[in-house]
């Protein structure tokens, strides 16, 4: 579904990726790993056309992304759940949630997005009454629970997961996890996370792939990466201080 042939990006003299291979098989649910600033969230900008790579190529479902004609089109297969869920905060949230469904080119009746608005809410966990409050009166969970329903409110083929669950306690943690697993099993997606949190990777990842130094280190089945023999790998996964990645003291 997603394929990354060669990817290079550089701001300056700084070289983000240097080659990144990826390979993201339709119905799957692919997780990056790697430290901040390895370019995680720019190997995903390149895919919806939002940075453009100096060499390489993209393809998603076949097409060439840099070849897109009609981006409104292109765009609209994709959903994304942003770090801090990213609500407007002037809108209500369910408008937040129909956001893509009250413009563009998936517009809807205003009361047919409304209704799918509480539908997907619904799926998230959170009852009709949320609906018409601000994110301001949310809690940080909350929040992260509108953000997933917009993400999927279109059905998209395609979602984007970006640290899905930073700043939520433990619990909330899990409870996000669990709901992205369940939602992108019962849509069939094709998805792409980026989290440092390991326990994120165990439940929502099919496979892996470790970013680091602007290239692709390692990629497998979330069940092989314990015994994966790459050490920066082996660093990460396990939190050490020691090993080939730097670590600022």
């Amino acid at each position: 579904m997603i394929t990354l042939d060669n990817i290079h990006k550089s701001f300056g003299d700084n070289h983000v990726l240097r080659g990144v291979d990826l390979h993201v098989a339709r119905g799957t649910s692919m997780v990056i790993i790697g430290g901040s600033g390895t370019g995680k969230s720019i190997a995903i900008k390149t895919i919806l056309g939002l940075v453009t790579p100096e060499k390489g190529t993209i393809t998603v479902d076949g097409q060439d992304v840099s070849q897109t004609g009609d981006r409104d089109a292109f765009l609209a297969r994709f959903g994304m759940l942003f770090q801090g869920a990213a609500l407007f905060d002037s809108l209500p949230v369910w408008q937040n949630v129909a956001f893509r469904l009250l413009r563009g080119s998936l517009a809807r009746p205003k009361a047919e997005a409304h209704e799918i608005a509480i539908e997907k809410l619904r799926r998230v966990g959170l009852t009709p009454d949320v609906a018409d409050r601000l994110p301001a009166e949310l809690s940080g969970g909350m929040q992260k629970r509108v953000g997933l329903a917009r993400a999927i409110a279109a059905e998209p083929e395609i979602i984007f997961f970006d640290e899905p669950t930073t700043g939520l306690d433990p619990i909330m943690a899990g409870v996000i996890n669990d709901l992205i697993r369940e939602i992108v099993t019962e849509m069939g997606a094709t998805t792409m996370t980026i989290t440092h949190d390991m326990t994120s990777v165990r439940t929502i990842a099919d496979n892996v792939a470790m970013l680091h130094g602007g290239k692709i280190r390692w990629t497998g089945p979330v069940a092989d990466i314990d015994a994966a023999t790459d050490p920066y790998v082996d660093q990460f996964i396990h939190g050490r201080a020691e090993g080939p990645i730097e670590t600022v003291r």
